[in-house]
């Protein structure tokens, strides 16, 4: 649905890449190598989404890295679409709804390094969790969302590494 507002598959790519985690930098040649597109094509979304403010650019030695402009007006209104267009609202809130006392969901793999694979990984942390209800989920989500998901249940906290969608205890 989003792909008939945004026309251009690079520009919706790279706001993928750095709106679903806007801790996601990368420089013109990473994203070239990591999109299998030629350095102009990626120049021109990168140039056009600087210049209305939605990127941010800063130099790293010799390179420009490029991330998601936090204090733009509509940072949260693109980051929630973004989210939204790879299904992770309804991610949330089917793991929420019965899988019982969730502590933490957090995105890790390709996904929460902003690349749109296909395959999403969750790793949901929390006691007593509903072992059952998963293996209902998993293909319950993956029609809806039309991604394979891959879950990992675990009962310790996760302290880095990933997306952190929920957490209990920061009231996030």
């Amino acid at each position: 649905m989003l792909e008939s507002l945004i026309t251009s598959k690079t520009r919706l790519r790279l706001l993928v890449k750095f709106f679903v985690n806007s801790q996601n930098q990368s420089h013109l040649r990473g994203l070239a190598e990591e999109f299998g597109e030629s350095t102009n094509a990626i120049r021109k979304e990168l140039n056009n989404l600087t210049q209305a403010g939605i990127l941010v650019k800063h130099s790293d030695k010799n390179k420009i890295e490029y991330q998601a402009n936090t204090n733009h007006p509509f940072f949260t209104n693109i980051r929630d679409i973004i989210r939204k267009y790879l299904g992770l609202d309804m991610l949330l809130e089917q793991i929420l709804e019965r899988m019982g006392e969730v502590e933490q969901v957090v995105l890790t793999g390709d996904i929460a390094r902003g690349s749109d694979t296909g395959t999403i990984d969750v790793v949901i942390t929390g006691e007593n969790l509903n072992d059952e209800y998963i293996n209902h989920l998993t293909k319950r989500i993956e029609q809806l969302i039309d991604r394979k998901v891959i879950f990992t249940l675990s009962s310790g906290r996760i302290s880095s590494g990933g997306l952190l969608l929920f957490d209990r205890q920061a009231g996030i």
